[in-house]
């Protein structure tokens, strides 16, 4: 009997995963080739889609079939458990939700993408605003389906990582202020009286060059092209559409050769992740990856303690200058990596500081609280961004496109995304520490060019597990300790310090 019914349960999530397979990538193409005028026609396609994906979840059967599995769960093996209790949890947040609800908000967000994309170009806040006031009226609404009359913002953090509210994040914040603000004082100081390197002002990095040199880089992390593809677009992402198709994305600034490095670098992180889900378990949740403060401390573990050392540039520095052949001779490994890793508070989160970074992203979780803990009129978000920019960071927001309309997140609706990016900070710091404990001198691994241990110790402590633990229990899991600030706060306090000459 239990067989039949596992046999079931599997054919449906598979199926389930299959639906969801083909959103995703459409929604791809979306971001990155589709003609302007096929947003309409795209839009209604996605909207389709996701009333028959939310159909599938919450068909009554599928729910009760679950139901009987969970009699048993004991019973079963390792994975089945796991798809069990993972799917129990969609099919609860789904069957919540209006199948309207559900069509009506992948419709507003599909639109918002384009309406996003020209306001940004164009630094016309006014443009996107409406599409925005629609959006957070429609995730108002799904607060309330999912959390009942006692809504508030934790309904959104839970999405992004199960089982974290404004009660974890508000003193972990609060913490990281008190010890990186006096960092970022001290560091400012010492920059009054000291010259650090440069990059000519003048000089012109060719799109086609960069592309070049950040595939050499993403191959030598271990991404697989024959399993995968980098693409354009507006904003950098990475989707895992299936198993051996992985797309990542970037972006090409001109001017700055570090803008499209590091995002390659950092959607190549997250594309390891998804290379390295287990086959076995595709199409199921024993499959994916379990939260996205997970993905992110692959991201930033990559990008920041692996890619803005010394020991990088060392490995890399040939390419790099067989590239860009009129880089000045006296910018070595050690001058550029300087550059990499300079401290200077800036408009953009993407390309900040790993000091400033988290600031960027308390200042979106602070925001995000005004809006749906305080009502904050869309109109008021630019002024709100702005004076608390200033405040924070001691410079003025010279428009909306360095401010509050630089990120893609809320034109999809991802109400409560950004606090997972400093969770992966967290994350990959402590997995880091852990790494060095277990392999030995990273930074001599780096420098010897095979890199092939640092993945695959990820690939066995992280990546194989999919979500068969929560986060918190991965990372214990792998680290040996529950999730702690403190690793992140050793390493940039240690790191900046050598930089910088700190006592």
């Amino acid at each position: 009997m239990s067989e039949a019914l596992v046999s079931n349960f599997n054919e449906r999530m598979t199926n389930w995963y299959r639906l969801n397979g083909i959103r995703s990538h459409l929604s791809w193409d979306q971001q990155t080739i589709m003609p302007p005028k096929a947003a309409v026609g795209r839009g209604e396609t996605l909207s389709w889609l996701a009333g028959e994906s939310h159909k599938q979840i919450t068909d009554p059967d599928f729910g009760k079939l679950v139901s009987e599995l969970e009699k048993i769960v004991d019973e079963l093996d390792e994975t089945t458990a796991c798809n069990v209790i993972r799917m129990r949890r969609e099919i609860d947040q789904a069957t919540k939700l209006p199948a309207d609800l559900v069509k009506e908000l992948t419709s507003a967000v599909s639109e918002a993408r384009q309406i996003w994309q020209k306001a940004r170009e164009e630094n016309d806040y006014q443009m996107f605003a409406p599409q925005l006031q629609k959006i957070i009226d429609l995730t108002k609404r799904k607060m309330k389906y999912l959390g009942g009359d006692q809504a508030n913002y934790d309904v959104l953090l839970d999405e992004f990582e199960i089982g974290m509210t404004m009660s974890d994040y508000d003193p972990l914040f609060e913490g990281l202020r008190a010890r990186l603000v006096p960092l970022l004082e001290k560091i400012m100081m010492v920059k009054e009286s000291i010259e650090e390197p440069q990059i000519p002002s003048d000089m012109i990095f060719p799109e086609r060059n960069q592309d070049k040199f950040c595939r050499i880089v993403s191959e030598k992390m271990g991404f697989d092209f024959d399993a995968g593809r980098m693409d354009t677009t507006v904003h950098p992402f990475c989707s895992g559409l299936a198993i051996g198709d992985v797309r990542i994305t970037t972006r090409y600034d001109e001017a700055d050769p570090f803008s499209c490095l590091y995002a390659v670098m950092h959607e190549t992180g997250h594309g390891l992740y998804e290379q390295g889900l287990s086959e076995e378990h595709r199409l199921s949740p024993r499959g994916q990856a379990i939260s996205l403060g997970v993905h992110e401390s692959q991201s930033r573990l990559w990008e920041n303690q692996i890619g803005r050392t010394t020991a990088f540039w060392e490995v890399v520095i040939e390419a790099f200058k067989e590239k860009f052949p009129d880089m000045p001779s006296e910018l070595g490994p050690e001058q550029i990596n300087r550059i990499a890793n300079s401290v200077e508070p800036s408009y953009i989160r993407v390309e900040a500081d790993e000091i400033t970074y988290n600031l960027h992203i308390m200042l979106r979780y602070e925001i995000e609280k005004k809006i749906f803990e305080e009502n904050l009129p869309v109109s008021e978000i630019p002024n709100v961004w702005n004076e608390m920019f200033e405040d924070w960071f001691g410079i003025q927001v010279p428009n909306d496109t360095l401010g509050c309309l630089q990120d893609v997140h809320w034109s999809y609706g991802a109400f409560g995304y950004f606090p997972t990016y400093t969770l992966g900070n967290l994350y990959a710091a402590q997995l880091m520490e852990k790494m060095e404990d277990e392999l030995g001198d990273v930074e001599e691994i780096i420098r010897s060019g095979n890199w092939s241990s640092l993945l695959t110790w990820l690939r066995d402590n992280v990546h194989s597990h999919g979500m068969l633990y929560d986060p918190s229990e991965l990372i214990e899991k792998a680290t040996g300790i529950p999730p702690n600030p403190e690793p992140f706060l050793r390493y940039v306090e240690k790191k900046y310090g050598e930089l910088y000459g700190l006592s």
